[in-house]
């Protein structure tokens, strides 16, 4: 229970707020509360005390509000992308962030302040239907009385309270109040609507400097391309109406950039960019040609691979290398029967891929040499991958993994449990190591070898992702590190570790959207938010990182 009291409610709206704290413990009450009125009537005021009282620390669920998104001059994606960012998600559009809400059965309420000022009324007052349609979603919304969507809304079964109406107001306390406060003139909503005729919507830096979700409502309603930068603004619009400097929504918008937009928006973006924190190498966007975009990238290593290339797999299971200095396709092997989860290639040619139901299938790289004449004749044996494979198959048939990584000195599994097991290569008998890294499932694992000496050994080092938002380090032959190496409140989507020009390097992803670049022996870290969900992360050797997304692959470079 929270320790801290819920204040009375301004201007004698004591009645109303005890109902609106009785409809958000009702679980029989519709899930949707319309707070109505006319003009200066309190709306704004009441919703006030509700998110001020809601968000505090320690609140009961019942009265936690989970997000607070006012309105006026909003378009549809802008409020889906605030409300979004507050709930810990990514999302192109409403039709995603509805099926994301629907995935995630945990109560929601939202607080929608002016719905009538919106950029499009009748599309907001949609998503809320759409919203209203999932009974663990709670939503209170702003409508002035007697407009089409307050209509529109009611119409839907909404619990609706006008505060026009007397026994919303406690007339002696109201009194009382007002005599005791100096006079108050409610600031001004912002004309977004007046300022758009003055975007130069074809000027990437009048875009980059401007009000974002200003952009953004005048991009949804335009159907013009003005030459990629709309179609570009729109697929990373999350991430470029965050709160930074236009240096870094400019990197932003030169990462959605599509290869049929105008040539010369390439160039002029990348010199906004000169101060950004990272550096574009290149980037494929889904519709791209030359090279074409290959696919929704759903894993992705360069580990054990021949320099300048890089593995990835999409959401059909089809496997391809890919030149890492442009993103060229390379080759493709057989489709795998599940989506992977993870990735890894052996020295000897070998991929190993752990699919999405925690079994484990192996391929052959393209191009691989096999062994032949003497040679061949001689190491009659199991080679190494098919010995690795049936030691990881047996520990998989009693433990489904859930995340998976390889190199010379460690093998490790991830599990549902929070678990990690640790393999030696090549010790086909020896008892795995185990150890509990996590609250709940392992998302991701990432592996390297720490040189010892000059004598060539090395000491395996793990890195894992949780659900639990942490990234540990764990070498097998002692004890996890007490302390995560990185941690936010947001599942851990995605991790790569290696070695490069710069030293240690350690790349992490949340399901919130944010990249994280360490250099462990600088002490440094590197923020990215593609404004896409990242589902795969590999370092190159010099330095670069790749990203993989639904509907991108980007390289940079780390300044």
């Amino acid at each position: 229970m929270s320790t801290a009291k819920w204040g009375r409610p301004a201007a004698g709206r004591e009645p109303a707020g005890a109902a609106l704290l009785a409809w958000l413990a009702d679980p029989s009450a519709p899930g949707l509360c319309l707070i109505a009125g006319g003009a200066g009537c309190g709306k704004s005021a009441l919703l006030a005390w509700l998110v001020r009282h809601g968000t505090r620390a320690g609140t009961v669920r019942e009265r936690t509000v989970h997000a607070y998104v006012p309105l006026a001059g909003q378009s549809v994606r802008g409020a889906v992308w605030t409300m979004a960012d507050q709930l810990g998600l990514v999302t192109r559009g409403a039709g995603e962030f509805v099926a994301q809400l629907v995935a995630d059965r945990r109560r929601v309420t939202v607080v929608l302040p002016d719905l009538h000022a919106g950029a499009d009324p009748g599309g907001l007052a949609e998503l809320v239907l759409a919203l209203n349609a999932q009974d663990h979603v709670r939503l209170v919304v702003e409508t002035r009385s007697g407009t089409d969507v307050h209509q529109q809304l009611a119409r839907s079964g909404a619990a609706v309270m006008d505060l026009d109406e007397p026994q919303w107001t406690d007339e002696a306390r109201r009194l009382t109040w007002h005599t005791a406060q100096p006079e108050i003139t409610a600031p001004p909503v912002p004309a977004r609507q007046q300022a758009a005729a003055a975007l130069e919507l074809d000027d990437p830096a009048a875009l980059c400097a401007a009000d974002p979700w200003l952009v953004t409502a005048v991009f949804e309603a335009d159907r013009e391309g003005h030459g990629g930068l709309r179609s570009a603004w729109l697929r990373a619009g999350q991430s470029l109406c965050r709160d930074q400097k236009s240096a870094e929504r400019a990197l932003v918008l030169l990462t959605a950039l599509g290869d049929a937009a105008d040539p010369r928006l390439r160039p002029e973006l990348t010199e906004l960019a000169a101060t950004a924190d990272w550096q574009l190498d290149w980037a494929r966007v889904r519709g791209d040609m030359a090279p074409p975009w290959p696919g929704p990238v759903f894993a992705m290593t360069t580990a054990e691979l021949p320099t300048g290339q890089t593995l990835l797999a999409d959401h059909q299971g089809v496997l391809r290398t890919m030149d890492t200095a442009d993103g060229t396709p390379i080759g493709r092997m057989p489709q795998l029967p599940s989506p992977p989860v993870a990735i890894c290639a052996l020295t000897d040619g070998t991929v190993l891929a752990l699919d999405d139901q925690g079994r484990l299938h192996a391929r052959t790289l393209p191009g691989k040499p096999r062994a032949t004449g003497i040679a061949a004749l001689l190491d009659d044996g199991p080679a190494p991958g098919q010995q690795l494979t049936e030691t990881l198959t047996a520990h998989l048939a009693r433990s489904p993994g859930t995340a998976l990584c390889i190199t010379p000195g460690v093998v490790a599994v991830g599990g549902a449990d929070g678990t990690v097991h640790a393999f030696t290569p090549g010790e086909r008998d020896e008892a795995p190591r185990g150890a509990g890294l996590h609250t709940g499932g392992v998302t991701a694992l990432a592996a390297l070898g720490l040189p010892l000496g000059d004598g060539g050994q090395t000491l395996p080092l793990l890195y894992s992702g949780g659900a639990d938002g942490r990234v540990r380090a764990w070498s097998p032959a002692a004890e996890p590190q007490p302390t995560p190496v990185a941690e936010h409140a947001s599942p851990v989507t995605a991790l790569s570790a290696g070695h490069t020009p710069r030293g240690l390097a350690l790349a992490v992803a949340w399901a919130h959207g944010l990249v994280e670049l360490h250099h462990l022996d600088e002490g440094k870290a590197r923020r990215l938010w593609p404004g896409a969900a990242v589902n795969a992360l590999a370092l190159t050797a010099g330095g670069s990182l790749l990203v993989g997304t639904d509907d991108r692959v980007l390289c940079l470079h780390p300044r």
